[in-house]
């Protein structure tokens, strides 16, 4: 498949900010990478977006300290096709908060695990939204 997007240094075509954005909606899951007492930490939560913030529910534990931190985390989400072996990947760069639930009232958000009420929202505030496609 010929693309006139720009390519990056492997051959991968890259995605503009809009598609990229559109693509993170359109997954229900990504991963969640941050730092806990000095050790990586990639955790899948289920996610919503908010404009061009990424954001989800969560409880007392490893995420909402990060958020109270302020930490700085990379979210990514990809779609792969093994068929036509094709996908791709969107990543978000940038730093966790705690939002007011009011300040997310209009966002559709319900955690898949359940088994704990998950009633604190973060946000991932956009520093970066970068997305690759293989073509």
């Amino acid at each position: 498949m010929a693309t006139s997007a720009p390519l990056d240094h492997s051959g991968l075509e890259v995605l503009g900010f809009d598609e990229c954005l559109k693509l993170l909606a359109s997954q229900p899951v990504g991963r969640l990478a941050f730092v806990e007492a000095g050790e990586p930490v990639i955790l899948p939560v289920n996610h919503a977006v908010d404009g061009l913030d990424v954001v989800f529910r969560t409880t007392t534990g490893s995420k909402l300290d990060a958020a109270l931190r302020g930490s700085v985390v990379a979210f990514e989400v990809d779609g792969w096709d093994d068929l036509y072996r094709n996908g791709w990947s969107v990543l978000v760069r940038g730093r966790l908060e705690e939002v007011d639930p009011d300040d997310v009232a209009g966002v559709l958000l319900r955690p898949y695990a359940n088994r704990v009420d998950r009633d604190r929202y973060v946000r991932i505030i956009a520093d970066e939204v970068t997305g690759r496609r293989i073509v």
